[in-house]
C-alpha cells in the first residue's frame, strides 16, 4: 500500500487508493460518489450499497488531506467525486478505477492488484486488530455475518494468541 501511494503520479489516484483502503467501500459504491457527499468534518459519506441500501462509511485523515488536495486542484464543473484526468473530464467508472490500479500495479511489480483487495486488507486488519466481526459486518455492509466471514483471511498466530487470552 505504502509502495502505492509513493508511487502514485497524480493526486487523483492517491485519493482513490486511500479512500478505498482506509473506508471499505466497494469500487462500485466509490465511483457513483458525487462531491457533496463527502462531509469532510466527520470524515464520512453516505454510499448505495447493493440492493440499493445507504450506509455510512467513514475515512481517515491522511485520506482527507488527499480528497482535499485533489478536489482543490479539479477545474471542472463535474459534480462526481473522481472524474477522468483529461478533459471533458467525465465520471470515473468502475473500469477506469480497475485499469489505473492494475497499470500501478504492474508498474511496481505487485501482483494482483484490484479495487476488491483494498476492501479484503481492511476487513482482515480490523479483525486482526480485535475489531469484533458484527462491525465488520456492519462497515462492509454486509447482510450475512457468513460473507464477512470470507473476507476476513484469520492469522493462525492471532488463534493461538486469543486462545491463550481467553483459554488458557
Amino acid at each position: 500500500l505504502e509502495l502505492m501511494r509513493d508511487n502514485c503520479t497524480n493526486t487523483r489516484d492517491l485519493a482513490i487508493i486511500d479512500l478505498l483502503a482506509s473506508s471499505g467501500m466497494r469500487v462500485g459504491e466509490m465511483v457513483m460518489l458525487n462531491r457533496e457527499d463527502i462531509d469532510f468534518n466527520e470524515r464520512e459519506c453516505v454510499v448505495i450499497g447493493k440492493g440499493n441500501k445507504e450506509r455510512l462509511v467513514y475515512f481517515d485523515a491522511r485520506t482527507k488531506i488527499h480528497l482535499q488536495n485533489y478536489l482543490s486542484e479539479r477545474t471542472d464543473a463535474n459534480p462526481a467525486l473522481f472524474v477522468s484526468l483529461k478533459a471533458p473530464h467525465d465520471r470515473l467508472m468502475i473500469g477506469g478505477v480497475e485499469t489505473r490500479l492494475r497499470d500501478l500495479g504492474k508498474r511496481l511489480s505487485l501482483t494482483k492488484v484490484h479495487p476488491h483487495k483494498f476492501r479484503r486488507t481492511l476487513a482482515t486488519s480490523a479483525i486482526d486488530k480485535g475489531m469484533p466481526i458484527e462491525q465488520v459486518q456492519q462497515l462492509l455492509g454486509h447482510q450475512k455475518i457468513d460473507t464477512t466471514m470470507h473476507y476476513a483471511m484469520v492469522k493462525q498466530q492471532n488463534v493461538k494468541l486469543a486462545h491463550r487470552k481467553y483459554i488458557g
